[in-house]
């Protein structure tokens, strides 16, 4: 499978993970990329980062993952512009799992966008781009997605949510051209989990985004990261429930 599209579409467009991705997708021959996120007017050094890789275009696009609303027409005029692109969908939020118990809406507000959002987008992204028969979307799970928490349940839910969502959709794509590429990192040491201590098996934006490209050249459907989080996933999946209970985030 070719390495890249004509254009990269960043939907979360200063995710740490998701530029990694673009960087390594312009420098494997992508010439546009677009990012999408809120304050778009403040991209400069997210843009200029990808013309320096390589890119001969780079375009920002106001995008508020939450306004559902608006997904379609953004989504829409993206493709009409630039056709069949290579669609990474890196935003999200982890939210505050005691807040969230304390505060409905705030485990609301982590559901939607970590979950109502993406089901949005994704949907809008699979529709726009079958009749193209072509295009490639990569989705973020998470391993606490797969065995869900008791201390980050609220957003290890979403994750599971997501998990299920994007394998069925990946099997309804199955023959129409577009691939999707489900991705299963372990925790990843960045922005968002500044001040957390690192968990076993964690790796950092740049090993994610060279496990993301090495699964899209070589076609495959997911991709644990690293690839011995899924030994570790196994397990989690038998470990007994009330020792999995006491289990950290």
């Amino acid at each position: 499978m070719s390495a890249t599209s004509g254009t990269v579409l960043l939907l979360g467009g200063r995710s740490e993970i998701g530029l990694e991705v673009a960087e390594r997708l312009v420098r494997d021959g992508a010439a546009a990329v677009v990012l999408a996120a809120r304050r778009s007017h403040d991209l400069d050094a997210e843009r200029r980062r990808l013309l320096d890789a390589g890119a001969r275009e780079v375009e920002a696009l106001e995008f508020d993952a939450d306004d559902v609303a608006a997904h379609g027409p953004l989504l829409a005029d993206v493709v009409a512009r630039h056709g069949a692109v290579d669609a990474v969908v890196a935003f999200g939020v982890l939210g505050d799992q005691a807040r969230a118990e304390r505060d409905p809406a705030h485990a609301l507000a982590v559901v939607h966008t970590d979950y109502v959002a993406q089901v949005s987008v994704l949907s809008h992204l699979a529709n726009l781009l079958r009749p193209l028969r072509a295009g490639r979307i990569v989705v973020f799970s998470s391993i606490a997605g797969w065995r869900v928490r008791r201390a980050n349940y609220v957003y290890g839910s979403a994750k599971a949510g997501l998990d299920g969502f994007a394998s069925g959709l990946a099997d309804a794509l199955a023959g129409s051209g577009v691939h999707l590429l489900l991705v299963r990192p372990g925790f990843v040491v960045g922005r968002m989990t500044t001040g957390m201590d690192p968990a076993p098996l964690s790796s950092t934006p740049g090993q994610v985004a060279d496990a993301v490209v090495a699964a899209l050249r070589a076609g495959r459907g997911s991709a644990w990261v690293p690839p011995a989080l899924q030994a570790l996933a196994t397990a989690m999946r038998a470990t007994p429930r009330p020792l999995w209970r006491r289990a950290p985030r």
